[in-house]
């Protein structure tokens, strides 16, 4: 991934297994964060591909990605404040459903059926995040830690199979942070689902992740678990602040 002739992400290889939370560390401006935008299609890379279950997906845009099971949270919040709660879930969900102007408009009996299930998943997913009682309060009134909540509801109600987490407990104290990271555990294996994770704290990493990939300067320097990562001597140098 070029910007000009600055490489953000250069000859980057990685792969994430079914069931598995694959971590992605880095000093800021490793490439982390751009990686993700290449995956989901904010970027269009200038060379390499991405597959993901066989299917080349390179360039395809962040509600392609949802309709076939991968979805995202961002670094910075992205709820809409004025909504409710039950509102900004139901974004996640527009993607998905099956009716056509004709079914919207007269209210068919399909569209009746997407409405059903549309609530019924974001009851699910409000339940799963322990929100389940809040689906009427306004999004912007809520504190920072449950507004982190809802945008990770949001994300579940594509239902995915693989799940972009980019940095889940920045702006979170220490409870808060543990608190989101045994939530997300639960929900991984409550649904079998694939995890990616981009975490600055080094605590949340070094404890959910079963891998490692450590990045700089937009290139992956060094892959392993958690312990193996922690003794590296170039993420050492590159991250850990060692010498």
């Amino acid at each position: 991934m070029y910007f000009g002739g600055v490489h953000a992400v250069d000859d980057v290889s990685l792969y994430v297994n079914t069931g598995e939370t694959l971590g992605i560390i880095g000093p800021n401006g490793s490439g982390k964060t751009t990686f993700f935008n290449a995956l989901t299609g904010i970027y269009k890379p200038t060379a390499g591909t991405f597959i993901y279950r066989g299917k080349d997906i390179t360039g395809s845009e962040l509600s392609e990605m949802a309709k076939l099971g991968i979805a995202r949270t961002f670094q910075n919040l992205r709820i809409f404040n004025a909504l409710t709660v039950e509102e900004n879930a139901l974004i996640g969900q527009n993607i998905n459903i099956d009716t056509n102007f004709m079914d919207n408009l007269f209210h068919t009996p399909k569209f009746k059926a997407e409405e059903d299930k549309a609530k019924q998943l974001v009851h699910q997913a409000l339940k799963l995040v322990g929100l389940a009682n809040m689906g009427q309060e306004i999004a912007g009134s809520m504190p920072y830690g449950q507004q982190k909540r809802l945008e990770l509801a949001r994300a579940l109600m594509c239902e995915p199979q693989l799940l972009l987490l980019d940095e889940p407990t920045a702006g979170m104290n220490s409870v808060e942070a543990q608190e989101l990271m045994e939530l997300v555990q639960t929900i991984k294996e409550e649904k079998q689902i694939s995890i990616i994770l981009i975490e600055h704290n080094m605590k949340v990493m070094m404890r959910v992740a079963q891998r490692i990939v450590a990045m700089d300067t937009g290139c992956k320097i060094a892959e392993g678990t958690p312990a193996e990562i922690q003794t590296n001597d170039f993420v050492i140098k590159a991250y850990l602040g060692g010498k």
